[in-house]
């Protein structure tokens, strides 16, 4: 754990981008946190990699796109962003395709970021 009086915060993105608000809210807390400068990793697991798919459209169903706030994480300094490479390969999702960069993780690093910190956020 973390001794110094910013606190490691891990953000899970399980959620698939839209049917409910748990993914929207996930990256709008990523932004949050930014600002305030906390020291915060981010990894997306099981349905949560749906998020990073490219050229997304919800127009059809009448919700904002999220690729806008997940193109701000470069802009907040959000770099240390992971997608667990499992979860990737059930989906047929090709890594080289995501819509931001994202450093490929096995569930044992997902594991270990998390013993690694103070707070950890599940959505």
């Amino acid at each position: 754990m973390n001794t110094s009086s910013t606190k490691r915060m891990v953000l899970f993105c399980r959620k698939s981008p839209y049917g409910n608000a748990l993914a929207r809210e996930a990256l709008e807390i990523a932004l949050a946190t930014a600002v305030f400068e906390q020291d915060l990793a981010i990894i997306f697991s099981g349905d949560g990699v749906w998020q990073l798919q490219p050229q997304q459209n919800s127009a059809e169903i009448h919700v904002k796109s999220q690729q806008k706030l997940l193109a701000a994480f470069a802009m907040y300094d959000l770099n240390e962003i992971y997608v667990e490479q499992e979860a990737l390969e059930l989906r047929n999702i090709n890594h080289q395709e995501l819509s931001i960069a994202a450093t490929l993780i096995d569930r044992q690093k997902a594991a270990e970021l998390c013993n690694s910190a103070d707070i950890i956020l599940n959505f």
